[in-house]
């Protein structure tokens, strides 16, 4: 079993539900504590915006079998039965080796693997304010129908409650000012290498 503390390298963990402002805070972090940001392995197609090796590594589903079957993976899921992502397990891995903070956004059961592969790595989960909150930005956001954005709300929902029971996660955050939570989660992750 991997650990993630070695030569000072620690491994971050951001999850939160869709909406909720983890990516914003996942790149701050990364900026103000000179960390590497994890890029995904996906299945879903490339869109226009994305750029290959930056927004994730785009695999075919043979590719992303193979490489799960392998246990190149450190965690992995199919989202909506349609597509799969994970996460590659050498980069993490080489950049705890070089002492680095080494940053995953991803969602919860992803969070759940890596913990149980990676036990010393340092979870912190995004919650919104209310739920009010969390249905007002799903909608802000302005690319769904309110099909969509009730079945994203009910998942949401069931993330953060799989959050609390699973005892993963070291820290909570509420996301009601965005500066505070990033300044939180810089503050947790600062002492969390400095033990």
């Amino acid at each position: 079993m991997s650990q993630c503390g070695n030569s000072g390298g620690l491994l971050l963990v951001i999850s939160g539900p869709s909406g909720v402002g983890k990516t914003t805070i996942a790149r701050e972090l990364e900026k103000r504590l000179g960390g590497v940001f994890s890029v995904s392995v996906t299945t879903r197609p490339r869109t226009p915006a994305d750029v290959e090796g930056r927004d994730y590594h785009f695999l075919s589903d043979l590719e992303f079998d193979a490489r799960r079957k392998r246990g190149d993976l450190l965690e992995w899921a199919e989202v909506f039965g349609k597509y799969k992502y994970g996460t590659p397990r050498q980069p993490v891995e080489e950049a705890l080796r070089q002492g680095k903070l080494m940053i995953l956004e991803i969602d919860v059961q992803g969070g759940l693997q890596v913990k149980e592969e990676m036990p010393d790595s340092f979870m912190i989960f995004v919650l919104p304010p209310s739920d009010g909150d969390l249905l007002k930005r799903l909608r802000g956001r302005g690319r769904d129908s309110e099909e969509a954005i009730q079945r994203r709300f009910a998942v949401a929902k069931a993330e953060i409650a799989t959050a609390q029971q699973s005892n993963a996660y070291d820290a909570f955050i509420v996301n009601d000012d965005l500066e505070k939570a990033i300044g939180e989660a810089g503050a947790l992750v600062q002492d969390r290498r400095q033990r």
